[in-house]
């Protein structure tokens, strides 16, 4: 991104006191030098917005009350002071009336995942993004690896020919007891329907483990048959998922979803079956790539190896045998969608490499995988086609 010393200014609602993702987002964003950090309303408590802008070091007049005053004020600084894009850190309910009022101002948006709270408004921010020409990140961040994007490149070339397979996992524990009734931040928003929407455990992380099958084999579930659970006592949304899953392409999958595997981290795991061979991709051990062939012997692939792909190469940072993991591939999300719209700002066609993020059309897709589950598992687990969710 040729912006000469110029960074491109970003402003963030949401990721205050007590909340995670908030600083993830904070480090992966500035990791590369051509993002700024500007201006942020941190908090719906005025209070607490101001003390993380002090401790972030911001101006204290940057440091806004609430996202609309925030807009309103940056959109009346000069172009080269004002922020150029706003980062969305909040629960799943508010991403639709921030997103929406952020394009309206003029402003660009990265969005944490789900997209929305709804499928209504996910069709909503697509109709206004096209009207305002707004560009639009979601932030599926496990798309940003390098081995997942050298799987994703070898399946598109054939290597491992037609896929016939898939299995996905997403396993975690940290809710396999009642930690919402602690008051536990991150787990009484996820688990309360007012605030994350219709799915606990699904629009969590099986919203990842969906997006990522997609993102990696080409191809988009059709069908699926979904049996979700609430193992919790009184926990209002599921806690467990289990799924099958039909392609367009004829394949068939299954996925797991968990927050009550007791032991479990964040284990979210990949294999994807080909008629030639088949790729494995596990989260925790994040660069290494395992491919098997039918014929010849089982491969292992490593970031910064000799054997990677121009796109698996693009988005590593490090020499061979330095580990690359999760603030890197949320990095790679933020200086691709940056220099994107830098690209754009300056009259310019976006380089290839820097369009590969997550856009709207991830998001929308997503918002569908898991109205569709809900419905498939809310009707005995009958089989739904997607497209009835669109």
């Amino acid at each position: 991104m040729a912006n000469h010393g110029q960074k491109v200014k970003m402003g963030m609602v949401g990721g205050g006191p007590g909340a995670f993702i908030g600083a993830v987002h904070r480090m992966a964003a500035i990791l590369d030098h051509k993002i700024e950090l500007v201006c942020g309303a941190f908090s719906s408590d005025a209070e607490k917005s101001k003390q993380c802008g002090s401790e972030l070091g911001l101006d204290e007049s940057r440091v806004y009350e609430s996202y609309g005053q925030m807009f309103e004020m940056e959109s009346k600084l000069p172009a080269q002071k004002r922020m150029k894009f706003v980062s969305i850190v909040t629960p799943n309910h508010l991403h639709f009336p921030i997103a929406k009022m952020a394009m309206e101002y003029g402003f660009e948006v990265v969005c944490d995942k789900p997209l929305a709270f709804n499928m209504k408004e996910a069709n909503d921010l697509e109709k206004i993004s096209k009207q305002t020409g707004r560009s639009f990140c979601v932030t599926y961040n496990y798309t940003g690896y390098p081995m997942v994007k050298q799987a994703r490149e070898m399946i598109r070339i054939g290597k491992i020919g037609k896929i016939r397979r898939v299995v996905v996992e997403y396993l975690q524990g940290w809710l396999a007891t009642d930690l919402e009734a602690s008051g536990q931040k991150q787990a009484s928003w996820r688990t309360d329907p007012s605030r994350a929407g219709v799915a606990g455990c699904i629009g969590d992380i099986g919203s990842h483990a969906e997006n990522i099958i997609t993102y990696i084999t080409g191809l988009e579930i059709s069908e699926i048959c979904a049996d979700l659970t609430k193992f919790v006592q009184d926990r209002k949304l599921d806690d467990d998922g289990n799924i099958l899953l039909r392609f367009q392409n004829g394949a068939k999958g299954v996925m797991l979803a968990s927050q009550i595997s007791v032991g479990e981290e964040n284990d979210l795991v990949i294999k994807v079956y080909g008629e030639k061979g088949s790729v494995y991709w596990k989260q925790t051990e994040p660069n290494t790539l395992i491919v098997k062939w039918l014929n010849d012997a089982t491969e292992i692939f490593r970031t910064s190896g000799n054997s990677v792909l121009a796109s698996a190469a693009h988005n590593t940072r490090l020499p061979v045998g330095h580990p690359e993991g999760f603030i890197e591939a949320f990095a790679n999300l933020y200086r691709n969608f940056a220099s994107t719209i830098h690209a754009r700002s300056q009259g310019f066609e976006p380089e290839p490499q820097n369009l590969d993020f997550p856009g709207l059309a991830d998001g929308i897709r997503g918002m569908a995988f898991i109205e569709a589950v809900i419905k498939s598992s809310n009707q005995n687990s009958q089989w739904v086609h997607l497209s009835e969710k669109r």
